[in-house]
């Protein structure tokens, strides 16, 4: 539980530095502030590590609904929006220790983020996620931040660095944020530079080599203008080993920062301009086998027999990949200008993204060279995106007009590495070529004196190179009419054309050694002997073999138009309580599957009815929402993994289906007493499929998606005020998310699946406690976390991509018990 000097040196250096680099500027505008009095007290401001507590009954109701959205493109409680929506705030985020949405599974009921990859996440919403990780579909959830669209893959999920607020809302907001939030949007808040002095520091100490730090600092420049620099780093020893190596796995190595100035200028014009950046340089996921390799010159049994698989949660752990590392640098800049006019207000969004990202990993969780397999996905993006909106009210309405343009030019490699052992491996084990190809030929080749042209052990590379290029234009308006004082009507449209270029070139593969080692066989004229197969046997791609793209890319293009309406009726029954009811469309563009050339898939589109009440009771100082929802889901993308024949390693594709759901999603806060306040929130959900057909041919229609019917997270928190003239804030929680429901493709897909050893798909549970003191008159203040409390682990998902041709499924599993101990300070 010990600071790296290096990293620990790295932290101070960016902030020193920026805190240096900008004293300059600062002191001229300092030294024209008013000073303070001698003898007047110095303001301390509580550092952050527990949330503060309300001091009496009335103030501590009064914040249950005290939050302020711009979930519409305006500035409202929350209370008074007509969307199903939960807003995370950064005290929720510290209680947790969260340093990503991710961490936060559980108790954003409705929402699951798998962040075991953070260049490759896949965000599930009310039961509609994509698994597809090609830069060749989008994400039905959008990811903003600070009012920017974030993309599906290497900058969709971002350690939390300064954040203000996330706020999640739930169904399509194509008719606000656009295309690609059919299911829903996620809106990421930052904090804006402030016109005070701000100096705070955070770090965290915890098991398994925990090291934690974020810093900020706000300056005023001038009466006019404000600074805000803010650095996070995250490191960890990881909390899974190699048994035979050492090598520690799901390790955190990342850090970030962002640079923010402010300016107000003449005509209340205000300006921020922003550059945030991100490195992330740690070990792959690791792949737990599930088979027990046996010991040499025994081979491992195929097919694999799933009554023998090891449970992934004891199993040794096993990986073989060199350098098998995941990495991003991700860069955005964004330019945001607001200005007032008598009739309305002008904002508009310039914003620059660009990431490169690489996720080599093992895909056959052994370390035996005959059943080696390896997967990489290198990425490079970058985007642009400029909109304009033009917002105003009056006492008929409150209205809101906008124009958006988005430009993207992605670029990905799927590579897949094997030796030449695994490929006899793989054509023995599919009945191509019994005994193998490579091995026979290299004991030949050593009985006739020649055994140091072995054709063993040589690597093998495949790769299919996309390139994407996509265009979105967009228009859209939001009115709400005021009826009458207690009644609104809100109708919204938004007008959006996508046009997107592709294509797909998988050269042939790459073997230097063994093309090397063939020139040689070649010359000596061994493939003239009758029974050897030709050297052209030996140079053909087993994985990656398109003829259309296998001489120069194949290129296509497609454009989409679409019209994305919502209608909302909402009722002040009580000034506190609000009945709404809303129809909405919601829209995602078409696109292409990576890795099948030539495919094409139309746009998905979704129909959403819904009915909720917001409600705040102060007699009781109890806060509850609710709401009750019915969508159709028509042309959803998800991945498959579907067997390419022939010994070829399966592929993953993107298929399509038609989904119907209808759920229920509840949020309750009550503030019991001064010191106590209790909250509950929970989503269920029915997801079934209305028409799919399963890569072997079989209909799921009436079958469940998959989607837990429950999930639930409940908690409660206790303050004892005055404790070492501060307050003791003691936090408990707990999340439950209900069993998997299993479908005919189920097992196939790696999400369910019982065994002697364990069962995929169970229930479950997590218990998080947090203990924090902090004082108004104290800039210091002290806290102890612990997250999974009952160290309860489970099997997340297996993967089956080496299963049909090596016998070698792996599995992934949910992090142990972590605790530790942390310490803020703020000037």
């Amino acid at each position: 539980m010990s600071i790296r000097q290096r990293k620990l040196a790295v932290c101070l250096r960016g902030i020193l530095g920026n805190s240096v680099a900008f004293s300059l500027l600062l002191s001229a505008g300092a030294m024209a502030q008013t000073q303070p009095a001698p003898d007047a007290p110095t303001p301390v401001k509580a550092a952050k590590v527990t949330p503060s507590t309300a001091a009496t009954d009335d103030k501590a109701a009064t914040n249950l609904g005290n939050v302020t959205v711009t979930a519409q493109s305006r500035t409202q409680a929350v209370q008074d929006v007509p969307i199903a929506m939960q807003i995370v705030t950064q005290a929720q985020i510290d209680t947790l220790a969260a340093t990503d949405l991710s961490k936060m599974n559980g108790y954003i009921p409705g929402l699951f983020v798998d962040g075991s990859q953070p260049t490759q996440p896949v965000y599930t919403l009310r039961g509609i996620s994509v698994t597809d990780f090609g830069i060749g579909t989008d994400s039905p959830i959008g990811i903003y931040e600070d009012g920017v669209y974030t993309g599906k893959t290497g900058g969709a999920l971002l350690t939390f660095d300064d954040i203000e607020r996330v706020e999640v809302l739930k169904g399509p907001q194509g008719t606000l944020f656009g295309r690609n939030s059919a299911a829903g949007a996620i809106s990421v808040v930052t904090v804006a530079p402030e016109d005070d002095w701000e100096e705070q520091a955070h770090v965290r100490l915890g098991d398994y080599g925990t090291r934690y730090i974020d810093a900020v600092l706000n300056a005023p420049i001038t009466p006019d203008a404000a600074y805000r620099f803010s650095f996070v780093d995250n490191q960890s020893d990881g909390w899974l080993r190699d048994a035979a190596t050492g090598q520690h796995y799901n390790k955190n190595d990342d850090w970030g920062m962002r640079n923010q100035l402010r300016w107000n200028f003449p005509g209340d014009t205000v300006v921020r301009v922003a550059w945030e950046h991100e490195h992330l340089n740690q070990p792959a996921r690791p792949a737990i086998g599930l088979v027990p390799v046996p010991s040499a010159p025994e081979v491992l049994p195929f097919p694999a027999n799933p009554q023998t698989y090891l449970n992934p949660i004891t199993a040794p752990v096993y990986n073989d990949v060199a350098n098998s590392n995941e990495k991003r640098n991700f860069d955005g800049v964004t330019l945001s200008v607001d200005h007032p006019f008598s009739f309305g207000d002008l904002s508009s969004i310039t914003a620059y993204r660009h990431f490169s990202t690489s996720n080599l990993e093992d895909s056959d969780g052994t370390n035996q060279p005959y059943l080696y397999l390896a997967t990489d996905n290198i990425e490079q993006n970058t985007s642009w995106s400029q909109e304009f909106k033009l917002s105003g009210k009056n006492d008929l309405l409150d209205w809101v007009a906008g124009t958006s343009y988005y430009h993207d030019n992605a670029r990905q490699d799927n590579q897949i590495d094997v030796l030449t052992n695994s490929i006899d491996t793989i054509l023995n084990n599919t009945g191509v070529a019994p005994g193998g190809l490579y091995g026979p030929i290299s004991s030949a080749l050593a009985s006739a004196g020649l055994g140091s042209l072995s054709l063993l052990n040589d690597p093998w590379q495949e790769d299919m190179f996309n390139h994407a290029r996509s265009q979105a234009y967009a228009l859209y308006g939001d009115l709400i009419w005021h009826l009458t004082d207690r009644l609104d009507l809100t109708t919204g449209l938004r007008f959006t054309r996508d046009e997107k270029a592709f294509s797909w070139y998988n050269p042939e593969r790459v073997a230097p050694q063994l093309d090397a080692t063939l020139a040689k066989l070649q010359a000596l004229g061994i493939f003239n002997i009758p029974g050897v197969p030709p050297i052209q046997t030996f140079q053909q791609n087993i994985e990656f073999n398109s003829p259309a793209a296998t001489s120069a890319p194949y290129s296509i293009s497609r454009s989409w138009n679409d019209f994305s309406p919502r209608v909302v009726l909402d009722y002040k029954w009580t000034p506190n309580v609000m009945l709404y009811g809303s129809v909405a469309k919601g829209y995602e563009a078409g696109g292409f599957n990576a890795e099948e050339v030539g495919s094409v898939y139309q746009p998905e589109e979704v129909w959403n009815y819904e009915f909720g009440i917001k409600s705040y009771f102060p007699e009781y100082r109890l806060l509850f929402d609710a709401s009750t929802y019915y969508y159709r889901y028509s042309n959803l993308q998800s991945l498959s993994l579907i067997s390419n024949g022939d010994g070829a390693l399966p592929i993953y594709e993107v298929t399509t289906s038609d989904q119907v759901a209808k759920g229920v999603d509840l949020e309750a806060h009550w503030q019991a007493t001064t010191a106590l306040r209790l909250n509950l929130t929970a989503s269920y959900i029915n997801a079934t499929y209305q028409h799919y057909v399963d890569p072997e041919g079989g209909s799921l229609a009436g079958q469940p998606v998959g989607e837990p019917l429950w999930t639930i997270a409940a908690g409660m928190e206790y303050v004892w005020h005055n404790v070492a003239n501060g307050d003791l804030n003691f936090t408990l929680q707990e999340a439950h998310r209900g069993k998997t429901r299993c479908n005919d493709d189920s097992v196939a897909q790696g999400q369910c699946l019982t065994t002697p050893a364990f069962t995929l798909g169970v229930a479950q549970n997590r218990t998080d406690l947090h203990l924090g003191w902090s004082s108004p008159h104290s800039p210091w203040s002290v806290g102890l976390f612990v997250n999974n409390v009952f160290n309860k682990q489970y099997v997340q998902s297996i993967n089956n991509i080496s299963t049909s041709i090596l016998g070698t499924p792996f599995a992934y599993i949910t992090p142990p018990r972590m605790w530790g101990v942390e310490m803020g300070m703020s000037f």
